[in-house]
């Protein structure tokens, strides 16, 4: 389903979860993520904070299309920990979300069917402790413009009930804002007709 005009399903907040098995503990994390960018540096902390794991599995998908997704087995046999991985974020229909699930070796080797079931565990357990939340597509601005438009483009900026908005005063003044996609033409069609110079950025 292609809900990129309108709303998507993530998760609210970092969130674990553990599953044991024959010795092994796996420990699943799951993170609200906008970026490849948050979520390699994310990984990148989990592999220092859990150097003594023998794995570090993920699985993540971006975009309320989701269209991007990627996951990996970090050596174990193939498909049978980041498939089931990314498997239960396609499960609870979520999106902007990355789980990682550390193993820490027990001694017993669980066979690729034991494995698809830990990390299939791990991962559901860290969804489970959270709370799923339905956002809504937003893109980002950024504006440039003279001082003397400023009145214009701020009562753009509260028509259209802008979020996350950052002001940078210096020459020139740069405004960046959020607004929901759906309000994406109607803020275009306004700076076009001002002739203010804009970019837009990272939709999600």
């Amino acid at each position: 389903m292609d809900n990129s005009e309108g709303t998507y399903n993530t998760i609210l907040s970092p969130s674990e979860g553990t599953y044991k098995e024959k010795g092994s503990k796996f420990i699943g994390m799951a993170y609200p993520v906008n970026n490849e960018v948050q979520i390699k540096q994310i990984i990148r902390e989990i592999k220092a904070d859990h150097h003594a794991a023998c794995h570090h599995c993920y699985g993540f998908r971006l975009g309320a299309d989701h269209a991007h997704f990627r996951f990996s087995d970090d050596g174990e046999p193939s498909s049978s920990a980041g498939k089931p991985i990314f498997g239960q974020i396609q499960s609870f229909d979520l999106t902007n979300t990355l789980i990682v699930v550390v193993r820490y070796y027990g001694g017993v080797k669980l066979g690729v069917g034991g494995l698809i079931n830990a990390y299939r565990e791990a991962a559901k357990q860290a969804i489970v402790n959270n709370t799923v939340i339905q956002k809504h597509v937003e893109c980002s601005f950024e504006l440039k413009f003279d001082y003397n438009e400023m009145d214009s483009v701020m009562r753009i900026v509260k028509e259209v009930k802008a979020s996350e908005i950052k002001q940078k005063f210096d020459q020139q003044p740069i405004i960046q804002f959020r607004v929901r996609k759906t309000h994406k033409k109607k803020v275009t069609d306004k700076l076009d007709s001002l002739q203010i110079n804009y970019k837009i950025d990272n939709e999600y």
